[in-house]
């Protein structure tokens, strides 16, 4: 690791090892708007002399154009591509140069792009956002050059892999309704290939405008150094007539779907199971949220218990809101999800009754208050821990507020969302579990080797 960057991660860890109290914690929010509808939210940390900023646009997975699956990601590639001031791949150059940390990723609702740096390169990032923002190179050889990478991951992460993450992306095919959430999100290899630089640049003009957008600082600077820098930066970029919104509504599920499918590549089978989760900060929605480490957490969770421990079915089991990312920074329908590496032994049907069985104590029996207590520890802790790194020093915090935000128009939410879990009962979390984890709205997906040909099985006698 360069010296530079492990000095700034040093800074942040020992930031983030200093004493406070956890009930007493209040996460600092300055928010304003410039004129042209660009978010601003600061969040002052004088721990250290060091900074995260983010812009996290409004366009992810869910809303990118029907027959263009994958343009959200493709996007993620193509803002590294250079812009009117920068060249190809500089802007990453730039930041390590000044010790910084660079990254960027696409999830269901939303794309971000952030980096970790010493405060004294604050206005060089800000200045790299800007340029990109108004003025990405949308080049035909940049478009192809970014078509035959995202491609190739495509293969390397799901088409080359045993399952290939069909507990996010096909799961989601099965289980949803609506095309916005029933789609491929990591992009269809025909249709990314098909994409013209008139897409591309359309696409760029509409979602990448600062009024689909939030700039967010976090770190050892303030809001009127913050303000200033934005103004000079990012105020003269244009705004645009904002995209129509897209109807990610989902209709109820009211039967259960069972699906099955072969994987040549697999050795042990697998099973993908999901339930459509309640609307995001609804009272059901922070029911489940407590009930959720006591179900997938760490060995010591109800399904690990069953399905690996005690009926020794699987070798492995998780679970949870979000595969890709957290509880909260998620706009529209979401689904709880399960995967379970389980034994060639055993069958899918077996996995699926023992998910049941622990689902049906907890809607028949709920949880006790020392369970609830538990739960409730668990997440604030991670909550408060999440604040501080998220993989990278306050990363947590920042797409936090640029997600309440984007999403709100509020990222002083941060500020309640202990609350709001504290204010869960158990019998808030029976009567949500009887609501919603239910068979009626469950899909699964077994997912099995395929068989071997006959001759590869011992040949002809």
């Amino acid at each position: 690791m360069p010296k530079r960057i492990a000095e700034l991660l040093s800074a942040f860890l020992l930031a983030a090892a200093l004493p406070a109290s956890a009930q007493d914690f209040k996460v600092p929010v300055d928010y304003f708007t410039l004129p042209n509808g660009l978010k601003v939210v600061v969040s002052e940390d004088h721990a250290a002399p060091v900074a995260l900023v983010e812009v996290m646009y409004n366009i992810g997975f869910r809303v990118e154009p029907k027959g263009r699956t994958g343009f959200a990601h493709l996007f993620e590639h193509l803002m590294f591509q250079g812009s009117a001031q920068v060249k190809k791949m500089e802007h990453v150059g730039l930041m390590q140069e000044a010790g910084g940390i660079v990254n960027g990723s696409t999830r269901f609702d939303y794309t971000n792009y952030f980096q970790a740096l010493p405060v004294n390169a604050l206005e060089r990032a800000m200045w790299l956002e800007a340029d990109r923002m108004r003025s990405l190179d949308v080049s035909a050889e940049n478009l192809k050059n970014q078509q035959n990478v995202v491609s190739e991951e495509v293969r390397v992460n799901v088409l080359n892999q045993p399952h290939g993450g069909f507990e996010w992306i096909e799961i989601w095919e099965r289980a949803n309704s609506n095309w916005h959430n029933a789609h491929n999100f990591y992009g269809d290899l025909k249709e990314l290939e098909a994409a013209t630089l008139e897409d591309v640049r359309g696409f760029f003009k509409t979602f990448y405008a600062p009024n689909n957008a939030v700039l967010v600082v976090v770190g050892d600077t303030t809001a009127a150094e913050v303000r200033r820098l934005a103004e000079k930066h990012f105020g003269a970029i244009p705004s645009q007539l904002p995209p129509p919104p897209a109807d990610v509504s989902e209709p109820p599920q009211t039967v259960t779907r069972s699906f099955v499918r072969e994987d040549k590549l697999a050795r042990t089978p697998a099973l993908a199971a999901a339930w459509h989760l309640p609307a995001r900060m609804s009272k059901d929605f922070f029911a489940l949220s407590v009930l959720d480490p006591l179900l997938n957490s760490d060995d010591s969770a109800r399904m690990h218990r069953k399905l690996v421990r005690d009926e020794r079915l699987a070798m492995s089991s998780q679970g949870g809101f979000n595969f890709l990312g957290g509880n909260f920074d998620m706009k529209g329908p979401m689904l709880y999800t399960m995967r379970v590496d389980y034994l060639n032994d055993k069958t899918a049907d077996q996995v699926l009754a023992a998910i049941e069985s622990v689902l049906a104590e907890v809607r028949d029996k709920g949880i006790t208050p020392a369970e609830l207590q538990q739960a409730k520890t668990t997440i604030r802790s991670g909550f408060l821990d999440e604040l501080e790194s998220g993989g990278m020093p306050r990363f947590g915090r920042a797409n936090l507020l640029a997600a309440f935000a984007l999403f709100d128009n509020d990222p002083g939410r941060i500020n309640t969302i202990l609350g709001e879990l504290d204010k869960v009962t158990v019998d808030d979390v029976k009567a949500a579990a009887n609501r919603w984890l239910v068979p009626t709205n469950r899909t699964s997906i077994d997912s099995r080797p395929a068989a071997k040909p006959a001759a590869a099985q011992g040949g002809v006698r």
